[in-house]
């Protein structure tokens, strides 16, 4: 039984990641465009190069993972020696140089393509941790509900403030260079907490789980078993399309705020003396009511099992993103009921996957005697970074299709595609991703066998 400082701690894990991870969905794109001083077209095809060279990296650190051997166990070390570089090369992914174009374009290249290698070395281990922390579904189950929980916590957060500190630090002055100056101060305080949680993570948590196998298996023989996971196959579909679902609508967000709904037309909402922005608010909200889908995730699929689970939130989703798109720029309480709705979606499908991905390890060590977790969990975060690639990149490319121009009245055929990128193009994301997991073999019946039979195993 997993104790609560144990789940809490997990959880830190988790709060750091995201904490980042949505600053990178939801600023990074309007940053490169509007702040550091990129064309649309340049970052997304920037977003897509790096991310889908770094999807591959992801498997490589699982596999290192898997073969580290520590007192400390083989994923919890990397959460103590990778914190610190996580938060520096975070820092400088927003910091803007004073040099030309081409060198600010190389830059970027260059500090993010880190970025994202720093957060694989960190997070592939931190979330391979799920799969030896308990050989026990329902403690699964629980660890992974603490975990999207805390990580939604950290979002709300980050989302709710960045914004506020921003405006605070460049003195909410409209010059290019004090805005550049409050971007970077306002990242290094997130990466400081970011951090700090890291290390209360790894103090927090421990290593439970062995492999059966003792002898340590090769490169090929985990990634043929790999490649012959047919579950592994369906998740990897699913959560490269529900993040293509969840990166177009946080990058496109600050862009409909901004360019349809005109927020800066809008009286300025105070909360304790701080100044937020509708976007904020909006964003917010959305990490929020992810929170209320990982709180019921876990009892409904208690009930009616996960894949039921996930089938019923997409479809739910997808039907209210299509909606979505009728709203006029002025229908502000149907446009922040829907985004509470369908977050509420998105947040119960990715404790579910992320279950289901300790599933497959399970059913991989019961038909072919390997467990290999590292590989397996780098998969999720490959996919992750995957459907942020097509995502962003999307997003990008259909900007400058739209004829975006940075700080200037849109066209109108540009203002509707702004729309669509909350509503008609995430719709497309959830439906594939139905389609996806409605091949998922690996029900409750199932695992109770798989995880019986590796019990026996284990203790003869």
């Amino acid at each position: 039984m997993i104790k609560l400082k144990e789940k809490i701690g997990y959880g830190f894990g988790d709060m750091a990641s995201s904490m980042f991870w949505k600053l990178f969905g939801a600023y990074l794109m309007i940053f490169y465009t509007d702040v550091f001083g990129l064309s649309a077209a340049a970052v997304g095809t920037m977003f897509l190069v790096t991310r889908v060279w770094d999807s591959f990296f992801d498997p490589v650190v699982g596999v290192i993972a898997d073969r580290t051997q520590t007192r400390w166990g083989r994923f919890r070390p990397y959460l103590l020696y990778l914190a610190v570089p996580f938060a520096l090369v975070g820092i400088a992914t927003f910091f803007t140089p004073n040099i030309g174009g081409t060198g600010k374009l190389i830059y970027a290249y260059i500090t993010y393509s880190l970025m994202m290698m720093v957060y694989s070395a960190i997070n592939v281990p931190y979330a391979s941790l799920l799969g030896v922390m308990s050989p026990e579904v329902k403690d699964r189950n629980a660890l992974s509900t603490y975990r999207m929980t805390f990580a939604y916590i950290g979002s709300f957060l980050a989302l709710l403030l960045f914004m506020p500190m921003v405006n605070a630090f460049s003195g909410h002055s409209t010059d290019i260079s004090q805005q550049q100056y409050g971007w970077t101060m306002a990242v290094i305080v997130i990466a400081i907490l970011c951090a700090l949680l890291f290390f209360g993570c790894f103090a927090l948590t421990r290593e439970r789980v062995q492999p059966i196998k003792k002898e340590q298996t090769s490169l090929k023989t985990d990634l043929r078993d790999l490649l012959h996971n047919h579950p592994w196959w369906i998740l990897l579909g699913a959560g490269v399309s529900a993040l293509v679902f969840n990166s177009i609508r946080d990058g496109a967000t600050v862009y409909y705020f901004k360019y349809f709904v005109n927020e800066g037309n809008h009286a300025g909402i105070t909360l304790f003396g701080i100044p937020f922005v509708l976007s904020g608010l909006y964003l917010a909200v959305g990490q929020a009511s992810n929170i209320l889908g990982v709180i019921l995730a876990a009892p409904i699929s208690n009930k009616i099992g996960k894949k039921r689970t996930y089938l019923a939130a997409m479809v739910i989703a997808t039907i209210l993103s299509v909606i979505f798109y009728w709203f006029d720029a002025d229908q502000l309480v149907l446009i922040f009921v829907f985004q509470f709705l369908i977050s509420i979606c998105a947040g119960s499908i990715f404790p579910l996957l992320w279950s289901m991905y300790a599933d497959c390890a399970d059913y991989s060590e019961l038909t072919t005697g390997n467990r290999a977790t590292g590989l397996i969990f780098s998969s999720s975060s490959m996919s992750q970074k995957f459907g942020w690639a097509i995502g962003t990149a999307v997003t990008g490319w259909l900007l400058a299709f739209f004829g975006f121009e940075a700080n200037a009245t849109q066209s109108p055929e540009t203002i509707n595609g702004i729309r669509m990128f909350l509503s008609i193009l995430p719709a497309i994301g959830t439906l594939m991703s139905v389609l996806f997991i409605a091949f998922y073999p690996l029900s409750e019946k199932k695992m109770y066998e798989i995880t019986t039979a590796l019990n026996e195993k284990r203790n003869q």
